[in-house]
């Protein structure tokens, strides 16, 4: 199901503008790794999928959403699971860990909830990247974030940063404070460039 909808996705975004991906060979030819992009709205969170076809995503994504059926079974057709932002806690590390333990790769949009350039970034992307061991892949979109922009046929623009990965040498919360000043730095940078490519 999940190939299914992402590829039907692909087509129906398709008709409002082509995507355009950069740098995709940056991401690891195996094992398990995070994938942390910017958020703008709902039309990103859609395009990172896509993006990485035919690999699998599982999206982290806000509980309230599941609460309404049809929402709670299309997301989770499409590899979403739910955390509670607002107490986040062991349990929340649980499931993508258990992902990234079996080689599965993780999307978490740092920011939360849907905002612009200049939100300061959350930290559980980083946080379950370290404690999962495994690589936090920088990406950053721009392009249409709703319906409206859709509409007005704005060209979407997708590209991915390097690997980060923080010696397992040094204490966990350095490795945390690390990562998140190098994903700041990445993200900066790719959204010049990407602005640059358009």
């Amino acid at each position: 199901m999940y190939y299914f909808a992402a590829y039907l996705l692909k087509v129906l975004l398709s008709l409002f503008g082509r995507l355009n991906v950069y740098e995709k060979e940056k991401l690891p030819n195996s094992g398990g790794y995070v994938i942390a992009c910017t958020h703008t709205g709902w039309v990103d969170v859609l395009w990172l999928g896509i993006s990485i076809l035919p690999l699998k995503l599982h999206y982290m994504a806000k509980k309230e959403l599941f609460q309404k059926l049809f929402l709670k079974w299309f997301l989770s057709q499409l590899n979403a699971f739910p955390v509670d932002r607002d107490n986040p806690g062991p349990s929340t590390l649980k499931i993508p860990r258990k992902l990234l333990k079996k080689g599965e790769i993780v999307g978490i949009f740092p920011s939360g909830t849907r905002s612009s350039e200049g939100v300061p970034l959350k930290r559980g992307a980083a946080a379950i990247a370290i404690s999962s061991n495994v690589p936090l892949i920088p990406a950053v979109y721009i392009g249409p974030s709703n319906f409206r922009e859709l509409l007005k046929r704005k060209k979407p623009c997708l590209i991915f940063g390097d690997p980060i990965v923080i010696s397992e040498e040094l204490p966990k919360k350095d490795r945390v404070e690390g990562m998140m000043t190098e994903l700041n730095r990445q993200f900066k940078a790719l959204q010049s460039d990407a602005l640059q490519r358009k």
